[in-house]
């Protein structure tokens, strides 16, 4: 029997390199089945303003939002979601933080739009002339840029601290227009033109700060593309909306945002 020797030291070889190589995936099947306790935070772009319906809180909280949508096709641990409608950097810090803890494993958020005041920025161009809308979207670009940093690296700062397992993704705001013909009532293309100038620049201005954080920023233009107010599928609602006005619907919430997020989770 000369080659049984060879036989049994060959399949010894092969046992151990099975052994080697199932000891090698542990680690990884390990980490994509551990629990993802996540957290949304941020202001009525998180919350689902403009998707409807909504929770009993005043902050507007819907179910086709993004996050909850997410956690739901992710089956996660634990969802906790106090976004709210309105909410500027100081109410993420002083209402919001308190969902965070070392437990959690994923946190994210829209914030900056109210502190750089694009409400009063939108009413002031649909509703006042040219040079109205032209001032407020200057100042909107001045407070992004000057004063709005700031208050993003503290925000970042402290999630950080109250969440320090956590990753942090960052979701922007998408441009809320398409520039073509919309009738004789709409915008006009100009002011449309500068309205989404000024979101290129508050972009930017977080997708600069989240990186400075070490969190990760998804970029909303790109999947809202082609589906701004006046598109031929809008995923935003217009002035006709009243509060939800110039938010994302149901389908901006499902297929701008969420695939965004998705982009970036895989």
């Amino acid at each position: 029997m000369p080659h049984r020797p060879l036989a049994r030291a060959l399949t010894a070889l092969v046992a151990l390199l099975v052994a080697t190589v199932g000891a090698l995936a542990v680690p990884g099947a390990a980490q994509a089945a551990a629990p993802v306790h996540y957290v949304a935070l941020g202001d009525s772009y998180s919350s689902g303003v403009g998707a409807g319906p909504y929770d009993l809180s005043t902050c507007l909280r819907s179910q086709k939002s993004y996050a909850p949508l997410w956690a739901a096709a992710n089956n996660v641990a634990s969802f906790r979601f106090p976004a709210c409608g309105g909410a500027v950097t100081a109410d993420v810090l002083d209402n919001q933080l308190g969902s965070l803890n070392a437990t959690t494993t994923m946190v994210t958020i829209t914030i900056g739009g109210n502190d750089a005041g694009f409400a009063d920025v939108m009413t002031s161009c649909r509703f006042g002339s040219t040079s109205t809308c032209t001032n407020a979207v200057n100042q909107a670009k001045a407070f992004a840029t000057g004063t709005l940093p700031a208050r993003l690296d503290r925000t970042y700062a402290a999630i950080r601290e109250r969440a320090p397992n956590a990753r942090l993704i960052v979701l922007g705001y998408p441009r809320l227009f398409e520039t073509g013909y919309c009738g004789l009532l709409a915008m006009s293309s100009h002011k449309r033109t500068m309205l989404n100038e000024a979101a290129d620049v508050l972009a930017t201005v977080t997708a600069d700060r989240a990186a400075a954080a070490g969190a990760t920023f998804a970029d909303t233009r790109p999947t809202f593309a082609g589906h701004g107010v006046c598109g031929a599928e809008p995923w935003i609602r217009d002035v006709t909306g009243v509060i939800e006005a110039y938010h994302p619907n149901a389908n901006g919430y499902r297929y701008g945002y969420l695939s965004a997020l998705n982009a970036v989770t895989g």
